[in-house]
């Protein structure tokens, strides 16, 4: 984060306008780079920004250099000039400046080098770490690679290009910068060094081969050790491969009519797990690629599939108390992201058998093009709403360690915003993480063909950002000057409350959501379906008036499970309802006057009330949050003693 400081001296400086300022990070306890390579970096940025009605571009440019500095022109750098880092025999060669787009590490077919580009707003240090397999699994980097903070990066994207790459390497980044644990002033940092972050642009992920499997038992509380426990060892990003070799066969998308679709929610491990299933290879992509047939036979033309990107299984891995033969806890359905753009690594057949980790998309692409083959698409259920990095209490795996005020919901003092009931809420509204969102959804699109998203907890989607901003400081008393009069730079409001650095408060329902709007606008996504889960863990209900979009957007009609379910057990009264649920919901989706007691269609969602056909709503009685048809309709009372949660969930 930077400070809006007045300039004291002129002397070190050199020539500013009067009541110029100078941005520098704003922590003061940590490192900074000296003031010289600070004024120089800024003049790169070109920065515009206008804050207290002063252009900062004006004070940098107007700046004089000292003479033991370069013009910013004489240090441009191309992207493919050396950047200084010497190569390492039989692993890469020397390293080039790189490109800041796009995100990721994407293969440059023009030199045949990798180039690896990551965000970060507050990073003063980034390095890039190669692991072998064998040393990652050990706990120890293979190499480590400092980018420099002049020649490897353009704004706040650290960038940087190997030649040569070994293609079994892989990687991901440690971060140096401030945090509120032991920096003064610096709410909301959590940087730390000492972890091997995963790049959110990871299109394959790699830790631990076996499902279920635990990894090394290493002295994991040194520092000088990677990863976190054996149930959380040290994973990291394949490197993407020179070309795709898989053969699509002239797949297309399907683009069946809603009011068609048969949607089966599955899950690929359980699926084809049991022994009965009779496949070759249960619980993976390719076990469910062998019973597509059996969807067909049913009339299925839609596969909705519980969570498929990166999680841990592990994630809450124990004993289940009282258990004997011993059984043990694990994350079944996978709502607890990792990594947003790699498929999961552990559910691919070739993975588990030793294959390269990016055999995993491969069999993963054979499934959603089987499925269209027999005229099934392939939606898939992605969650973000939050990421299995939880509250302050949690692990640093990624997100958190690059830039926690930028991609989390925050409160002025660094506390997390938990909408989602699972201990953070990715902040989606703020412009770059709505941006790596989109860029997520049009990457299964293109890469893999799938046909539709359904979003979990997608009420969260429509909330207002937090934002953190520079602060702007009394040059006669030194103090914070409002509308920003936090002393960490939290944009508070005039009650004290984080916002969005517009005046809305953090978490607000918006009328026109700048991601909902993104998505449905977006030309690579027009065709692709998009089914909202239109509520969240706070109690915001978005059933009936989710910001659609001329129709865009369909959404799980939770009152649709509800009415079918009273009347099928006889409770009085519910005949009507039972009877408008069967002919698509009109009131709720064709009525324009809602109850006052739905707050949010009666107020700021008034506008996406009404004027809709029946396929705004998708019908369900029984879903993954309950139990199965079978079980709804065969007890009174719960039965779910065998997990050792006391059958409370």
């Amino acid at each position: 984060m930077l400070q809006q400081r007045p300039i004291q001296s002129r002397t070190a400086l050199g020539k500013a306008r009067s009541g110029g300022v100078l941005l520098v990070p704003h922590c003061p306890a940590q490192p900074l780079r000296n003031a010289h390579e600070q004024l120089a970096r800024n003049a790169r940025r070109n920065v515009t920004t206008s804050v207290a009605g002063v252009q900062v571009k004006d004070v940098v440019t107007s700046a004089t250099p000292p003479p033991d500095l370069k013009p910013a022109e004489a240090t441009t750098r191309v992207w493919n000039e050396p950047s200084g880092q010497p190569g390492a025999p039989g692993a890469y060669g020397a390293a080039m400046v790189g490109r800041p787009e796009p995100l990721g590490a994407t293969f440059d077919a023009s030199t045949g080098a990798v180039n690896f580009a990551v965000v970060s707003t507050s990073a003063q240090r980034v390095t890039l770490v190669l692991f072998t397999e064998g040393d990652m699994a050990a706990g120890r980097a293979t190499h480590e690679i400092p980018l420099d903070p002049e020649a490897n990066t353009t704004g706040d994207v650290w960038h940087i290009m190997l030649p040569g790459v070994r293609g079994d390497l892989l990687y991901g980044y440690r971060v140096l910068g401030p945090h509120q644990d032991r920096d003064p002033n610096c709410h909301g940092h959590r940087h730390d060094e000492s972890i091997v972050l995963l790049d959110p642009y990871a299109k394959v992920v790699l830790g631990r081969r076996k499902y279920g499997a635990l990894g090394a038992e290493l002295d994991y509380a040194n520092p000088a050790v990677c990863g976190h426990a054996a149930t959380w060892p040290q994973m990291a990003a394949a490197l993407p491969p020179p070309a795709d070799s898989f053969d699509w066969q002239g797949d297309r998308p399907l683009n069946l009519p809603l009011e068609q679709l048969v949607i089966y929610e599955g899950h690929v491990r359980g699926f084809t797990a049991d022994p009965s299933s009779g496949v070759q290879d249960p619980g993976t992509y390719a076990g469910m690629t062998a019973r597509l047939d059996y969807l067909a036979s049913l009339g299925v033309n839609a596969l909705e599939l519980l969570p498929v990107n990166e999680f841990n299984e592990l994630e809450y891995y124990m004993q289940i108390p009282g258990s004997d033969p011993p059984a043990f806890r694990y994350n079944f359905w996978g709502y607890s992201t990792v990594g947003f753009f790699a498929p999961m690594s552990r559910y691919s057949a070739n993975v588990q058998r030793g294959g390269p980790p990016q055999s995993v998309a491969h069999e993963f692409k054979m499934l959603v093009r089987e499925a269209h083959k027999r005229g099934i698409e392939v939606i898939l259920d992605v969650v973000f709403n939050h990421t299995a990095e939880g509250n302050e209490r949690g692990l640093c795996l990624s997100f958190r360690g690059l830039d926690n005020r930028m991609y989390y919901m925050l409160a002025p003092g660094g506390e997390y915003y938990n909408y989602s009931g699972c201990g953070n809420t990715l902040n989606c509204n703020h412009p770059v993480v709505r941006q790596f969102i989109v860029d997520c959804l049009k990457y299964w699109v293109t890469e893999y063909h799938v046909d539709g998203f359904r979003f979990d907890l997608a009420s969260i989607l429509t909330r207002a950002p937090s934002a953190w901003h520079p602060v702007s400081y009394d040059p006669e008393t030194g103090a914070p000057v409002p509308p920003h009069a936090h002393p960490s730079g939290a944009a508070i409001d005039a009650a004290g409350q984080m916002s969005d650095g517009q005046g809305v408060p953090t978490g607000t329902p918006l009328p026109d959501p700048p991601l909902i709007e993104m998505i449905s606008e977006d030309p690579v996504l027009r065709d692709t379906k998009m089914i909202a889960e239109a509520w969240d863990c706070d109690g915001l209900n978005q059933v009936g008036a989710f910001p659609h979009y001329g129709g865009r957007w369909s959404e799980w009609n939770g009152k649709f499970r509800d009415t079918v379910r009273n009347f099928i057990k006889g409770t009085d009264g519910w005949a009507g309802p039972f009877a408008a649920a069967l002919c698509g919901s009109p009131d709720l989706y064709a009525n324009n006057q809602p109850a006052e007691t739905d707050w949010w269609a009666f107020n700021a969602g008034r506008k996406w009330r009404g004027g809709r056909a029946p396929t705004a709503s998708i019908n369900f009685v029984t879903a993954h949050d309950g139990f199965t048809l079978a079980d709804v309709v065969a007890y009174n009372e719960k039965h779910n003693e065998a997990n050792g949660e006391g059958n409370r969930d």
